[in-house]
């Protein structure tokens, strides 16, 4: 089942118009000082027109004329100047504005459909897009100057002379037709280019997060190749943005002052017949340079093309809709009952999970268990509603998870992840993250509960130590990913294959900790490990994203099927758990990672870093702070 169409309200049309609400008072205030600084200077000319006839007649210095003219000049510098100013300050609050609005858009939408684009083009239209659309509205206030000038020079020269003007009418449409063409071959160029710019930021993104699969497989040069394919584009496109710009100034520079030159022959005549004064030909020349000085207006344009094109690649992410809900809030003290209701998921028409019937009794555990690609990172998606199921639904203690709202859903589930993202500054802050800041005490009660207390003693500051300076191996990180879901819990915990990077003893002992938890918190567990699945109270045997079977373990084992999903590629079973509890035997679980960091079970497939080994075309760990 398709995804519906995304409501297209939130962010298509009109919205510069949008973003000067954010700011009103500034963008006002930038709209007077570019009005005034563009009235002082049409005023000047008729100003120094008068103050030259009255020099000219040979009376006294008109001082007055002349000081009017300092005035005018010095409003005109300082309008321009506070304009500028108050631009930039401007760009900067509302470029801030967008990105936290379209980033709040993401995080706030269904995982599917805002994880659809590739990670690298997702970063560059929160950067450099977000940056180009929110000068829009800065842009449209300062180009009343660029629209005021040529526009008032006309009716200035109309009144000091007809002739004059109508001279200058003659190459109008030449001007208009000028300005029409450079905008939209700039408007082209730049979303080409901008396309061009996500391109590598996607495959950038990609080579990063495959770096150890590009290392082993010795492949960086065609990496490098790849990544950089794009160049030629961007350079192409790149080129056609100067070429049009060029093209522009080339005839402008060509046409402006063959035009000035035809205004300055008239005025001149007009002069010798007569008709007007050395004041006035004074004033029309300054008034004909104001008129055809089109160059403010042609950088607001390119720059309002610009502002447009990156305005349309933000509009998907804008408009993505919120996760629906009714306001409906958890039943208070309730166990954690979780209800599947003929789950299915699809993506790009091949079902993930179909026809999913599951109970889990509030309290309890339950082992998610299945070959690779079976479904068990969707079901562990639905069951806490990371991912809204194509078909059925999902109750827990009886109310619907999509009728339920997000903020209170997130209070009730924690989510611990193979591979976690370390949100926050401090390996303190990073363990308190989640639906609410966790106090120091409740960290480092999470903190021991998932082993990660005596590696955290080890750190140059202890628990202040900066996350960007902890060397974390691979196991470590998911302890405290672990510490993190600890210290927020909820009636239901979910762990999507979140012990696969823990040695055998701490596997233990975090397994000792979810026990404790039993009777009060439902916990289901995405297992690879055959102690993982003893040691649950239940095991969900999922396989090609069918629920095959549920029981116990040492029920599931009569089948050799089952068997089979922790046979070791030798044929032999791995033994890593026993199935009477349990108890582990103190082997060596070689299928985890190292602490190294790398993730050895891993699959890259082919480069794609938003891929999982179980299908998943969206990383859903991309959304665990949800």
């Amino acid at each position: 089942m398709p995804l519906p169409p995304p409501d297209p309200s939130p962010g298509t049309a009109s919205g510069a118009r949008r973003l000067a609400r954010l700011h009103p008072a500034a963008l006002t205030w930038l709209f007077l000082c570019s009005t005034g600084g563009a009235l002082a200077a049409l005023a000047l000319p008729a100003a120094l027109g008068h103050t030259v006839d009255r020099l000219v007649s040979g009376g006294p210095v008109p001082w007055s004329g002349l000081l009017l003219c300092a005035v005018l000049t010095l409003a005109e510098t300082g309008c321009d100047a506070a304009a500028a100013v108050t631009g930039t300050t401007t760009t900067a609050r509302l470029t801030a504005s967008l990105r936290t609005r379209t980033a709040a858009r993401i995080l706030a939408a269904e995982p599917r459909r805002a994880l659809a684009l590739p990670t690298g083009d997702l970063t560059a239209r929160l950067t450099a897009r977000t940056a180009d659309a929110a000068s829009a509205p800065v842009t449209a206030a300062g180009a009343v100057a660029g629209v005021l000038l040529p526009l008032g020079a006309l009716v200035g020269l109309l009144l000091i002379d007809v002739w004059t003007a109508a001279a200058l009418l003659l190459g109008a449409p030449l001007l208009v037709a000028l300005l029409r063409t450079f905008t939209r071959h700039t408007a082209d160029a730049g979303a080409d280019y901008q396309r061009a710019q996500s391109l590598i930021a996607h495959r950038l993104t990609e080579a990063l997060d495959g770096a150890d699969t590009i290392r082993a497989a010795r492949t960086g040069a065609r990496e490098h190749r790849r990544v950089l394919e794009p160049l030629a584009a961007l350079a192409d496109h790149g080129r056609r943005t100067w070429t049009v710009y060029g093209r522009a100034v080339g005839r402008s520079g060509l046409l402006l002052p063959l035009l000035m030159l035809l205004v300055l022959a008239v005025a001149g005549l007009r002069l010798a017949a007569g008709a007007i004064g050395v004041g006035e030909l004074v004033a029309a020349s300054r008034y004909a340079s104001l008129a055809v000085g089109i160059g403010a207006l042609t950088g607001a344009l390119g720059s309002l093309a610009r502002s447009r094109a990156a305005a349309r690649s933000l509009d998907p992410l804008l408009a993505l809709a919120p996760l629906p809900h009714r306001g409906l809030g958890p039943v208070p003290d309730a166990p954690g009952h979780l209800e599947l209701r003929d789950v299915g998921v699809e993506q790009d028409g091949r079902p993930l999970l179909a026809g999913v019937h599951l109970t889990v009794p509030g309290g309890t555990s339950l082992a998610v268990v299945g070959r690779s690609g079976s479904g068990k990172s969707q079901l562990a998606a639905v069951a806490g509603r990371l991912l809204d199921p194509d078909t059925g639904s999902v109750l827990l203690d009886g109310v619907p998870l999509d009728a339920m709202e997000p903020a209170r859903l997130r209070r009730e589930v924690a989510y611990a992840f193979a591979r976690p993202a370390l949100l926050g500054t401090t390996v303190e802050d990073t363990i308190a993250h989640g639906p609410w800041t966790a106090s120091p005490d409740a960290v480092r009660e999470a903190a021991r509960a998932a082993r990660a207390d005596g590696f955290l003693a080890l750190l140059p500051y202890g628990y202040a130590t900066p996350v960007a300076d902890a060397p974390l191996s691979g196991g470590e990180r998911q302890r405290l990913g672990l510490a993190r879901a600890f210290a927020h819990p909820g009636r239901l915990l979910i762990l999507d294959d979140a012990l696969s990077s823990l040695d055998t003893v701490t596997e233990h002992h975090v397994r000792r900790a979810l026990d404790a938890r039993a009777g009060r918190c439902t916990r289901i567990i995405v297992a690879h490990r055959l102690s993982s699945a003893a040691r649950a109270d239940r095991v969900a045997w999922l396989e090609n994203g069918r629920l095959r079977a549920t029981g116990r373990h040492d029920e599931l084992w009569q089948d050799p099927d089952y068997r089979s999903v922790f046979s070791t590629d030798d044929g032999g079973t791995d033994n890593r758990g026993s199935d009477n509890g349990g108890t582990d035997n103190g082997g060596t679980d070689n299928s985890s990672t190292d602490d190294s960091g790398t993730d050895n079970s891993a699959t890259h497939n082919g480069g794609n870093p938003r891929s999982t080994a179980d299908g998943t075309a969206p990383s859903l760990a991309a959304a665990e702070t949800r």
